[in-house]
């Protein structure tokens, strides 16, 4: 299985996943980062190795491939493995066998093979820093995970998991969002994806000291987003008309200003969206 995606959208936690919704879900899951493991240690980490094999090798060592017998391995950041590893990952993949550093016993494996990967595999085929039968022999299956940009739907559902969370972790009852702070979150591109809305609610809920979320408990970065006509001492009213504007706006571009689709979006009879955009002042393209 191959999965991509940009930084932070959950590429391990999808794998792991993976592995916990199969039959080996009772064998190991372990993981290795491609990127942050030095080209001559991560083959040993990989196969393991005999005493000897090289310099303060004193004892056997047994690799990724010996533990996670009958279980997975989660290759995470693969387009940074070496090429010179990545020809000996292919023979253990194509031979379902491996040896240790300095042994001559052939190991027979069993493993399911996960990989991760923010960059381009394409790129990196074509710029010769991926082996194309490498690449071919690991993507049985290919999940691209989206931007959480391109996923705005699943933001409440994502924020909510984690206000409740560290909510509970801080021993503190947040109940949630306020509307400007919901305004800034939907209006956010999120380059960090999920691991960049987790570190803010997070910050957030350390800093809250009632029931809402405010403006002021957000980090600097997104207090520069907040919109001047509404602030915490706004009343309902202009709230819930401003919300309401911009729940049409996003609609209307979500559904490329089709207002049948928009509609259904915000599960509204069509003529009510077109009184509802006449109220607001929003052109009819």
């Amino acid at each position: 299985v191959v999965i991509t995606g940009d930084s932070g959208t959950g590429k391990e936690r999808i794998a792991m996943m993976i592995h916990e919704l199969s039959q080996r879900k009772s064998a190991p899951f372990l993981k290795i980062n491609c990127a942050a493991i030095p080209d001559n240690l991560l083959e040993s980490e990989l196969f393991g190795y005999e005493p000897g094999a090289f310099t303060d090798a004193r004892s056997r060592k047994q690799g990724k491939f010996e533990l996670a017998q009958g279980g997975s391995i989660f290759f995470d950041e693969i387009g940074d493995m070496s090429l010179a590893t990545q020809a000996k990952l292919l023979r253990v993949l194509q031979e379902q066998e491996f040896e240790r550093l300095g042994g001559t016993d052939t190991i027979k494996t069993d493993v399911r093979i996960i990989a991760a990967t923010n960059k381009n595999f394409e790129e990196l085929m074509k710029t010769g820093r991926f082996r194309d039968d490498l690449f071919y022999r690991i993507s049985v299956i290919n999940i691209r995970l989206p931007s959480l940009d391109e996923r705005k739907e699943d933001l409440e559902i994502l924020y909510t998991c984690f206000i409740n969370h560290y909510s509970a972790y801080y021993g503190k009852e947040i109940r949630g969002l306020s509307p400007e702070v919901e305004r800034i979150f939907f209006s956010h591109s999120w380059p960090g994806n999920i691991r960049e809305l987790k570190n803010a609610v997070e910050r957030a809920v350390i800093f809250c000291q009632s029931d809402w979320i405010e403006v002021g408990d957000l980090g600097a970065q997104y207090q520069k987003l907040a919109n001047p006509e509404i602030t915490a001492s706004s009343d309902p009213e202009s709230i819930y008309e401003f919300l309401n504007k911009k729940a049409i706006e996003d609609a209307l571009k979500k559904a490329g200003g089709s207002k049948h689709k928009a509609a259904e979006y915000l599960n509204i009879h069509r003529k009510t969206l077109y009184n509802r955009m006449k109220k607001y002042g929003i052109e009819d393209h």
